[in-house]
């Protein structure tokens, strides 16, 4: 693939200097902002995040601020989950859809305070959504991106790592809940979550100018705990299941397509609350599984589609080789009709046809 050209519309991070000294060979587009995809190799990096522990620029997840007397109108708006329960302290995964049901973004709603939330993007434009619909509805709220870039510590190492440097108190923060502690006289949201499954926090750094501070005090403090710059990584979000927007999922695809109705629970007639109304009774018919790719497959750059007797019924989203557990593990979109763990289907590859049986679950 070749390079990409720089330019101010590709936005460096307040961690790009870390990130390149610790000799990153990739980069995606995430949110007009640089995303490393792989430092070693996506295998190494895998098996070192799954015994130690990574820092993680994931300074393109973009927060949406919003702020002011109607912040909550405006969150149940676009929320299909009940906002109304959401304790202060409390991190809310929040698939955000259009009028029709369609997904826009799964951003993590952040709680503030009762006027105020961070939604934590996905890759997508979500702060234009929000915005246009606070302008239609005359809310009183401000709608901003702010100066806060998260920075990740993933990894089974991750609670000593961050303990050396925020306290003891990090080991208290329960999963999706956040504390304020401080860095250098400067309160951070530090949340225990993060796009794997192998445990840690995301510390929501307010300022550019405390990115490579903090950046430099946990390659300080984790000598010994053998830590690494990393990134999300590919082999391990698949095994793990983790749905990648604008890969396993798109505006094509519901929540409950997705796997993901049990965060539509709002009582209020939230954005696309009708168009789901037969799906939440009845089930979609299609939804989000687990596969196995036989034989060799080459990257998966496109959608994959999934044939049964001559009939398409579905497609591949993401497919990768794990070495961990030495098969070719895939997400993909399957019918009611096939989804069956054991239904064996027809996957059109670049490379050609390969047989492609349907899990029970994913493998971690």
């Amino acid at each position: 693939m070749a390079s990409i050209f720089p330019s101010r519309r590709i936005r460096r991070t307040p961690f790009s200097p870390g990130v390149e000294a610790a000799g990153v060979k990739g980069y995606t587009v995430y949110n007009h902002m640089l995303l490393a995809t792989v430092f070693d190799s996506l295998e190494y990096d895998c098996a070192h995040l799954k015994e130690h522990v990574q820092v993680w620029d994931v300074a393109c997840e973009r927060q949406v601020s919003i702020k002011g007397p109607d912040a909550l109108r405006l969150m149940k708006l676009i929320s299909p989950r009940d906002m109304d329960k959401m304790a202060d302290d409390q991190c809310y995964y929040v698939p955000t859809v259009d009028q029709n049901g369609g997904m826009l973004n799964d951003p993590v709603a952040v709680k503030l305070a009762a006027d105020h939330y961070w939604l934590s993007l996905a890759d997508g434009d979500l702060l234009q959504f929000a915005l246009g619909i606070a302008i239609a509805k005359g809310f009183d709220v401000e709608i901003v991106e702010p100066d806060v870039s998260p920075l990740a510590v993933q990894g089974p190492k991750a609670d000593e790592l961050m303990a050396r440097v925020f306290g003891e108190a990090v080991r208290d923060i329960r999963f999706f809940r956040y504390k304020r502690l401080a860095f250098q006289g400067v309160e951070f949201v530090v949340a225990r979550s993060g796009w794997s499954k192998q445990g840690g926090f995301e510390v929501y750094v307010e300022g550019a100018d405390l990115g490579m501070p903090l950046w430099d005090a946990l390659f300080t403090a984790g000598g010994d705990l053998n830590v690494r710059a990393g990134c999300p990584n590919a082999i391990e979000r698949i095994e793990s299941g983790l749905l990648s927007y604008g890969n396993d999922m798109t505006r094509e695809n519901t929540p409950y397509e997705c796997g993901l109705g049990k965060f539509c629970n709002s009582p209020e007639d939230y954005i696309g609350k009708a168009a789901l109304a037969e799906q939440a009774a009845n089930g979609p018919a299609r939804q989000i599984r687990p596969l196995v790719i036989d034989g060799e497959i080459p990257p998966c750059l496109d959608a994959w589609p999934l044939y049964a007797d001559g009939l398409r019924v579905g497609e591949i989203g993401s497919a990768i080789f794990s070495p961990e557990f030495g098969v070719n593990a895939a997400i993909g979109m399957v019918g009611r009709s096939h989804w069956a763990p054991g239904t064996v289907l027809g996957v059109e590859t670049p490379a050609g046809m390969r047989p492609a049986t349907v899990q029970e679950r994913f493998w971690r």
